[in-house]
């Protein structure tokens, strides 16, 4: 049933807005094995939010499809090989931070060839949708758990 009157939900939830800031889209993969576990990964030292476990993916170049960016950034990251029509679309993140509005769509994927190998000196973990809330992750990636954990 719709709310018609006063509520201290999400009407009222205080929201940056991305006026004048740039637009980065990044596509990401929720990798999910035989026994129903998603790969999460933990960005290294150095990088932008270090220490933070997130689903693997990266930046769409231009004249690229966010799919073709995942096929590209699971290769690089992961050393594996996907197939677009292997990815199915589940939702996406849209998250104002400080200096640019990232939009991110999440793919589901269960078909790769070759065996997972960090590339680029991050840590993996398979862990179980449930369980994916007790790992501290960026503010865009932390809504997609729920909607992970009640479709898997």
């Amino acid at each position: 049933m719709p709310i018609t009157g006063p509520d201290n939900g999400c009407l009222h939830v205080e929201t940056k807005t991305a006026t004048g800031l740039p637009t980065v889209l990044v596509s990401a993969a929720a990798l999910v094995d035989t026994d129903g576990r998603v790969l999460i990964a933990k960005r290294p030292a150095g990088k932008a939010m270090a220490g933070l476990w997130e689903f693997p993916g990266g930046k769409v170049q231009e004249g690229e499809t966010p799919e073709a960016a995942l096929v590209r950034e699971l290769n690089e990251e992961l050393g594996i090989d996907i197939t677009e029509s292997c990815l199915a679309p589940v939702t996406f993140a849209s998250h104002c931070y400080d200096d640019f509005h990232l939009l991110m769509p999440l793919f589901v994927c269960r078909v790769w060839q070759g065996a997972i190998t960090p590339r680029e000196g991050q840590e993996i973990k398979w862990e179980r949708p449930v369980r994916l809330g007790d790992y501290p992750m960026p503010p865009a990636d932390a809504p997609l758990i729920a909607i992970l954990r009640d479709l898997l």
